[in-house]
């Protein structure tokens, strides 16, 4: 069942042409010029609940604007958008019972208050029954580990604690959704970890969908199986994360050894140019409109004694490159979830 349904969203935003040159400043103010920006394009996504959904895209592609309408804060120029059946921009206050929103490089903790009574204000603000209160704040100490900082003051807190504090405080009252921008940004190995099984627990016991903006394409790997891709505004890819691999991936690595070194000639006459040989281990690039892994493999046992083969796949970074640099648009697929 969709929790999410965006039809046809467009957000256009007016702005000013600035002059150059002598008494520009005054011709801008006397006479100003102005242009019209569509930040997001006839948009159109549906969202199940309890899913897991990557929305990526490079700087300036349409994802903050896509969420803060989202959220409520902007109202769309055309198009529609139900969060739950609710209309954010329309029902405010209700729209925000039901989301929780981490934005990575903004806090909405107190700042000169410890981290407990930011959560007891929180409790109070959404009227959050004791009981509850009580047993999120248990769960959140054993897996996120709070308790060694919850009676600090968040100005003291390193952006490692501050972070988890943030993911508790927009979880305490259980929303149905959590929007998260950037929630790894800055942080180390360790704490990202913890914060992605902190959203992968959170996700597969309560059901909370989750939809997560980032740049950090470990993220995407680790927490999401379906992905929307933006650029310019436009929605390029809505589906699978691994469909979006195979089909934008432009080559595995595959890495033989064998008991003596192969034959330059025979490697070229398989391999033509996609190949380099270092001694007895021969690293073989695969082409998918030529080759394939298993026969790259197969002919290396046919020709040779193998000791050990090792098989690098494209990572999402590469993928995600390829998809900006093509502009291709596959044939939508629906996301697994």
């Amino acid at each position: 069942m969709s929790i999410i349904r965006v039809q046809s969203l467009t957000k256009r935003f007016k702005r000013q042409i600035r002059r150059s040159g002598k008494m520009s400043a005054f011709k801008d103010f006397a006479f100003p010029r102005h242009e019209w920006k569509d930040a997001v394009k006839e948009v159109d996504f549906q969202i199940d609940k309890g899913e897991i959904v990557g929305y990526i895209g490079p700087n300036g592609a349409g994802k903050s604007t896509t969420i803060k309408m989202m959220v409520g804060i902007l109202v769309p120029t055309s198009g529609s958008i139900e969060i739950g059946g609710l209309v954010p921009y329309k029902n405010r206050l209700e729209n925000s019972r039901k989301i929780g929103v981490v934005f990575g490089q903004r806090t909405q903790l107190w700042w000169d208050i410890p981290v407990m009574e930011t959560f007891r204000l929180m409790q109070y603000m959404y009227k959050i029954p004791q009981r509850q209160f009580e047993e999120n704040i248990r769960i959140f100490t054993e897996i996120l580990g709070i308790d060694e900082f919850v009676n600090v003051p968040v100005r003291q807190l390193s952006l490692g604690q501050r972070m988890r504090a943030d993911l508790c405080a927009a979880l305490l009252h259980n929303p149905e959704i959590l929007y998260l921008d950037e929630p790894t940004i800055g942080l180390d190995v360790d704490v990202k970890e913890r914060v992605r099984g902190f959203i992968k627990e959170v996700n597969r016991t309560r059901e909370t969908t989750v939809i997560l903006t980032t740049h950090d394409t470990s993220d995407l790997d680790k927490l999401c199986s379906r992905v929307l891709v933006i650029d310019q505004g436009s929605l390029m890819y809505d589906g699978d994360l691994e469909y979006l691999k195979r089909h934008y991936s432009r080559h595995d690595v595959v890495t033989v050894e064998t008991d003596s070194e192969m034959p330059e000639n025979l490697l070229r006459t398989r391999f033509q140019d996609d190949f380099t040989q270092e001694g007895r281990k021969c690293h073989v690039r695969i082409v998918p409109e030529k080759d394939s892994t298993a026969d790259c493999i197969a002919w290396f046992i046919r020709n040779g004694r193998l000791l050990d083969v090792q098989i690098r796949q494209t990572d999402i970074d590469e993928v995600i490159r390829n998809l900006y640099s093509t502009f291709k648009r596959p044939e939508k697929e629906t996301g697994s979830g």
